[in-house]
């Protein structure tokens, strides 16, 4: 049970760190992933559009903060 109170409080470290810092990231179009602004492409999906507004990255890290963690996988993509 600790273990998904770490990795919610984790997660919400992580979104605090993104939001105070919105124009080093961008969010993939693909599958919502958040990406440093250097990536070419999404590490999780390939995608390569991203949304660089920081309101759409700030909102992205809120909503991703809040839910349980879920991955893309090669089957969804096909």
């Amino acid at each position: 049970m600790s273990t998904v109170v770490d990795n919610t409080e984790s997660r919400i470290k992580q979104a605090e760190k993104i939001a105070s810092h919105p124009e080093q990231y961008k969010v993939c179009e693909g599958c919502g992933s958040i990406v440093v602004m250097r990536a070419v492409t999404c590490p999780s999906c390939h995608a390569y559009r991203f949304d660089t507004t920081a309101l759409r990255v700030v909102a992205q890290a809120k909503d991703l903060a809040m839910r349980a963690a879920n991955s893309v996988l090669a089957t969804d993509l096909s």
